[in-house]
């Protein structure tokens, strides 16, 4: 890990004892206004919404420090062969991220199912980098310890998407009043379009 690196990851385990207040504050002010307003119909779904969605940038939050720990410990093997799709893997995950949080922030249902669509890309690069690595550590027993730690770092940004994908659910119930947890099926042939992929990182307005 380059000198940068090292920094960027110092900056994301720091940064957790943050997220972990804000979560708590935002739990609070959704149960007071449960309590204080008594919500219904559309108010109720927003806050409910709100809820789950904080639980899960929570727990994105969590998987960013687990992959900084992991990257920490990959410093001792400078020599490691990072695998190819990594980087791929962190670009879809780190996309879905920002399309599902502006799918929200517009309330845009057709945003979060490219979203949905994205998740079985992440999958299929997960299972080949984890394939890609047992053949290195069968090959070469020297590459075990760090091998192990590049597993747990695709798990973890797999995870990552994994989290998107529910807030992208959680989004379209908001918007459409539809429940499509476990019944992606149901919604092939929307799921079936292409990705529109955003040309710049400057689309996402959140």
């Amino acid at each position: 890990m380059t000198q940068q690196g090292s920094r960027l990851a110092e900056e994301v385990l720091e940064s957790d004892e943050e997220v972990n207040e804000s979560e708590v504050e935002i739990e609070e002010e959704c149960l007071k206004i449960l309590a204080l307003h008594q919500p219904v119909a559309g108010d109720l779904r927003q806050i409910a919404t709100v809820m789950k969605i904080n639980v899960a940038l929570e727990r994105i939050a969590d998987l960013a420090c687990n992959v900084a720990e992991r990257s920490q410990c990959l410093q001792t093997f400078p020599y490691f062969p990072i695998p190819d799709g990594l980087d791929e893997m962190v670009g879809l995950a780190k996309k879905m991220v920002q399309m599902t949080l502006n799918s929200f922030v517009k309330s845009d249902s057709s945003l979060a199912l490219q979203v949905i669509q994205t998740d079985p890309i992440v999958d299929k690069l997960n299972k080949s980098i984890i394939a890609e690595l047992q053949t290195l550590m069968q090959q070469d027993s020297t590459m075990v310890e760090p091998a192990l730690h590049c597993f747990s770092v695709a798990r973890h940004i797999e995870r990552i998407g994994d989290q998107a994908e529910n807030i992208a659910e959680d989004v379209i119930y908001l918007v459409d009043g539809d429940i499509i947890r476990h019944r992606h099926g149901e919604y092939s042939a929307v799921l079936a379009e292409p990705v529109s992929e955003p040309e710049t990182e400057d689309d996402y307005d959140y």
